[in-house]
């Protein structure tokens, strides 16, 4: 399965990052309240360095991993204050840091084969194992209930140099979510077309909710960073790592 190669991450970058942008207040606020001042800050799901980007100017230690090539050369170009690396979030070594975050519906990705409710749970897994003791994971999902069931939706969107057609279906017995994205870009005189299929696992947030406290993370559901709200049929998650946890 394609992950945003280059035309689709061109296009995402130019105009599609308002989420993490208007997000951003938030998420450094929940960051100060739990006195994450500092530290490394690993964004999974970087894309094109928006919020790595913004870390780093804050004063952060900023790592970025994400599994498209694409997205990991246009944060490097945008933010050349943070590092970043290609990998798949089910499998990546996470260092030990202060914080994780996975902004934008990361962990509902179904890029890696691998991807599912077992690997996701070990994620959690491995998120606990890499925090620092006090240290938060910050994440959102997309939930069941996007389109009904059988009724594909279809949007149109375009910018300057790009247009793109998005057909959203969801299957409610296996709880997915398939999204096909056409893409137009303008590249010299013509525009090259692209197409991809990006397929997300559906979960619900008390069936996460258990997860991570399963994972020993003490973990509240958010309805939105900030002022910036979640969208119907989305949430998200601030999950903490006990500071009394001992050190292995």
């Amino acid at each position: 399965m394609k992950a945003y190669d280059a035309d689709l991450a061109y296009i995402h970058d130019t105009g599609f990052t308002r989420f993490v942008t208007k997000a951003a207040p938030g998420l450094l606020r929940l960051f100060r309240r739990h006195r994450v001042n500092k530290g490394l800050v690993v964004d999974i799901g970087c894309g094109s360095g928006i919020w790595a980007g913004e870390l780093a100017r804050r004063g952060y230690d900023a790592l970025g991993i994400d599994i498209s090539p694409a997205m990991i050369r246009l944060a490097r170009a945008h933010a050349p204050g943070a590092k970043f690396r290609v990998g798949s979030f089910l499998d990546t070594e996470l260092p030990r840091c202060d914080a994780i975050t996975a902004i934008g519906e990361v962990v509902n990705y179904a890029f890696d084969p691998h991807s599912g409710t077992r690997s996701l749970y070990g994620f959690f897994d491995r998120v606990h194992a890499a925090l620092r003791p006090g240290g938060i994971f910050v994440f959102d999902i997309v939930e069941p209930g996007q389109v009904p069931a059988g009724e594909p939706q279809r949007r149109y969107s375009e910018g300057e140099d790009w247009a793109i057609l998005l057909e959203v279906r969801e299957e409610s017995q296996r709880k997915l979510l398939e999204r096909r994205i056409i893409s137009f870009r303008r590249v010299g005189r013509l525009y090259r077309r692209a197409e991809e299929t990006h397929r997300l696992n559906l979960y619900t947030r008390k069936q996460l909710l258990a997860e991570l406290s399963r994972a020993g993370l003490q973990a509240q559901v958010l309805s939105g960073y900030g002022r910036f709200r979640f969208a119907p049929a989305h949430a998200g998650f601030l999950a903490r790592k006990p500071p009394s946890t001992v050190l292995t």
